[in-house]
């Protein structure tokens, strides 16, 4: 298990705000609220979870309409 494998990144009005590795995908899903709540209405606020190994978008926030 690589200890960067799962990326949680935080953007509004497109910048990059903060990023976040995990090696497993529970605790990085487990992140998700946490960021949202924290930081969710913030202008334009976007939590994007990717899978660095394969480049695989596991999920967004807000979801994708």
């Amino acid at each position: 298990m690589h200890p960067d494998r799962f990326h949680l990144t935080l953007t509004s009005e497109g910048r990059p705000v903060a990023h976040g590795w995990w090696g497993s995908e529970a605790i990085a899903r487990g992140m998700l609220p946490i960021w949202i709540g924290k930081w969710g209405e913030l202008p334009d606020a976007r939590v994007t979870l990717t899978d660095e190994e394969t480049g695989t978008v596991l999920t967004t926030w807000p979801e994708e309409a």
